[in-house]
């Protein structure tokens, strides 16, 4: 469907009419295992030598459409879709990394991904070193021979910034290594990271694809430019694969062998399977998500400058914002809008910023992004506390800082909500 346009794939995307009952939706395939047709198909199944269903933890018919879905949006040549947005992120350094080796990432990322980097990873002996979104060079000054992979988000959460994805393409490109994209406040609605020469795309698929605050989901895509058998720094897509027989499956697997390997190896033994019904949920959201996106953007935009001009707020980075320092990466990469997602300052600090959630009535103060409502968070206090003081102001978390994530409700009822809540 590669010639149709961005809202029809949406829409249409690895769907087609069930067979069995002629149902136009996609069905919920609730089922753990599949009947094969003989002991030879079965062989062919478990060896690779032919695809289908074999147990839903590593495949399923509803998780195939939102996968061909996800791969078609992106622009990329296959996909695989897990259990969180977290769990893709494992799969992906699973796949690329061995015992001692590290990869560099943005400081500039979710809360959540730091902790994992920093913390959770230590025990799979893998080290993030850190460089800063608004300068690619310093990704190149991380560097070591170990590193295997780069990691950034096209919009950063919660600050805002908008990583020249060209730039640090470049250094992964002369480093022999991949870059990672994390795409989830952008969705591929304002930016196609493939285009601008990143090798993997990541999303918490729970946030603004599924859009609706009910279902859980990450997805991995597989650019398919990356050549893999170029070093012999990733022997798990380069080298004979002990797990089946000898295959090197990027010899095997060409454009689409990383994505396989994240599916049979990765997803495979650690586990973290996305259910058909979650499947199901977040597929349904994608159909509207160009319609979504352009409503949160518009009213991000008429929000961030209500802000910016309002007695109680210290500043506001958004970079929709024409005197925004990231402004005109917003031109380059994302003109049909700067995202959902920013945040400001409240005058006061941190007793400010938790008064201000705490009188909100129309924003719904939780831990999530990319919802139909708004949504509310005093980062500091909630999502970035784990982090020292140091980290908080590296992450754009600071003390003062209120992140928002405007909905797609009237914009006047947003700003409204919000101007009792700093009147008070």
């Amino acid at each position: 469907m590669s010639d149709y346009g961005f809202s029809t794939l949406s829409v249409h995307a690895g769907a087609s009419p069930d067979p069995a009952t002629g149902a136009r939706a996609t069905p919920i395939y609730q089922t753990t295992s599949y009947v094969f047709d003989s002991a030879d198909h079965a062989a062919a199944l478990f060896n690779l030598q032919t695809f289908g269903n074999i147990y839903t933890r590593i495949g399923n018919p509803t998780q195939a459409v939102l996968e061909e879905r996800m791969a078609a949006l992106e622009g990329g040549t296959a996909a695989l879709a897990v259990a969180s947005g977290h769990a893709a992120q494992m799969i992906i350094a699973h796949a690329l990394m061995e015992t001692g080796d590290d990869f560099v990432a943005a400081r500039q990322l979710y809360g959540g991904s730091v902790n994992q980097f920093a913390h959770s990873f230590k025990k799979f002996g893998w080290t993030v070193h850190w460089a800063d979104a608004t300068d690619p060079e310093s990704f190149r000054k991380a560097l070591t021979p170990k590193t295997k992979a780069i990691f950034i988000e096209s919009i950063a959460n919660p600050g805002g910034i908008i990583t020249d994805i060209r730039a640090v393409a470049g250094i992964a490109r002369e480093a022999g290594i991949p870059l990672i994209v994390d795409n989830t406040l952008a969705t591929p609605y304002l930016i196609r990271p493939f285009e601008h020469g990143a090798d993997v795309v990541v999303h918490s698929m729970t946030k603004f694809l599924g859009g609706h605050g009910n279902s859980i989901g990450g997805v991995i895509i597989d650019g398919g430019s990356f050549n893999w058998s170029a070093s012999r720094k990733f022997p798990t897509l380069s080298e004979p694969c002990a797990s089946y027989h000898g295959m090197r499956l990027h010899e095997t697997f060409g454009n689409m062998a990383f994505a396989i390997a994240c599916r049979v190896l990765g997803l495979r033994d650690l586990g973290p399977a996305i259910s058909p019904f979650n499947a199901f949920m977040i597929l349904t959201g994608i159909e509207t998500l160009p319609l979504r996106m352009a409503r949160h953007c518009d009213n991000a935009l008429k929000v961030a400058k209500w802000l910016k001009e309002h007695a109680a707020v210290d500043w506001v980075s958004y970079a929709g914002l024409a005197d925004d320092p990231n402004y005109n990466r917003h031109r380059t990469y994302c003109p049909k809008g700067a995202g959902a997602v920013f945040t400001f300052g409240v005058k006061g600090g941190y007793d400010a910023g938790i008064a201000l959630v705490d009188r909100v009535k129309l924003f719904s103060h939780l831990a999530n992004v990319g919802d139909t409502r708004s949504l509310i968070i005093h980062p500091a206090s909630t999502t970035h506390r784990q982090l020292s003081p140091e980290q908080l102001k590296a992450a754009g978390a600071g003390p003062e800082v209120v992140r928002l994530s405007i909905g797609i409700e009237d914009a006047d009822d947003i700003i409204a909500d919000l101007d009792q809540a700093l009147r008070d």
